[in-house]
């Protein structure tokens, strides 16, 4: 199978596999300089509100679209087919991504050191971009594992997002083209389309944008970091999910990610399109916001 732009299936799955090199390596103490801004970052964490999303049914997946095919509305490949109706449960969702001081926070709390990755990069833009503990404290958290990420939202008695909470968070009941409908995306909508020459991730705040919310108010469901999931990813799951709370394939190599990052094209900003990535993989395009199953009851 490829998609419109001539990518095979395989290759659309590595365009979240292939945002960097870095895996899963704990990372060497820092220097005590280092250390004083880790612990200020940290020090300075907000964590982020939850918000309820409602039982219900909305609409997952895409619709088949083959005689426009550079149509905003056509499908960027066929893991996001077909369109269906899925019911879910109520749950609660991050309003934000989990941001860089919380992440700081936990590993602290935990007495682990941050990734070489993250050190390094840290101590470039402070040193380098003059970029303050205070901007830091609320930049999304990168270079995260996905075990990392579920450890993390366990510790606040969460989880990662179902692949489905995360779409329905993201589109609302209705199926929404973008988090904040169908116009196309501009930087006061969505952090996208960046690049530094350097490869320095360029960031914003994880509660800025207000303009871009989706329709159960999150910021940031398109663009600044894109977000694992919980479920593995399946490239044709869509065509066996189960209608109602759908989990994920039950094994995989890659797991989900959604929502596309700073460095993204528009298409990875629409709600459907569907990526995944080794889950020990280290990235600074990808970070993650938790979930809670909610103790409603089913109607």
């Amino acid at each position: 199978m490829s998609n419109r732009f001539g990518r095979s299936l395989h290759s659309v799955v590595l365009l979240f596999v292939m945002t960097g090199p870095a895996m899963a390596e704990s990372g060497s103490k820092p220097t005590p300089d280092l250390t004083k801004h880790l612990v200020r970052i940290a020090e300075l964490a907000r964590p982020s509100p939850m918000v309820t999303i409602p039982a219900g049914q909305f609409l997952l997946g895409s619709k088949r679209i083959d005689g426009d095919p550079y149509g905003k509305w056509t499908q960027f490949d066929d893991t996001e087919l077909p369109q269906q109706p899925v019911w879910l449960d109520a749950y609660e969702i991050d309003r934000d991504e989990v941001s860089l001081g919380e992440y700081l926070s936990y590993l602290q709390r935990k007495k682990l050191s941050p990734s070489s990755e993250l050190q390094k990069l840290i101590w470039h833009v402070i040193t380098v971009h003059f970029v303050s503990d205070q901007t830091l404290t609320r930049w999304p958290a990168l270079y995260v594992t996905w075990s990392e990420a579920q450890d993390l939202c366990a510790a606040k008695h969460a989880r990662l997002p179902t692949e489905a909470e995360w779409e329905k968070a993201a589109r609302g009941p209705d199926g929404n083209l973008y988090p904040w409908g169908e116009a196309v995306p501009n930087s006061t909508l969505a952090m996208f389309g960046q690049h530094h020459v350097h490869e320095i991730p360029i960031l914003a705040a994880v509660e800025s944008h207000d303009d871009g919310r989706s329709p159960y108010g999150l910021h940031h469901m398109a663009g600044n970091v894109a977000e694992w999931v919980q479920d593995w990813f399946g490239f044709d799951y869509y065509a066996y999910m189960p209608a109602r709370n759908p989990q994920g394939p039950a094994t995989g190599r890659y797991k989900g990610i959604r929502g596309g990052s700073w460095k993204s094209r528009r298409v990875m900003l629409r709600t459907a399109t569907r990526g995944g990535s080794a889950p020990d993989q280290r990235s600074a395009t990808i970070g993650f916001r938790c979930a809670r199953s909610s103790s409603s009851t089913k109607p």
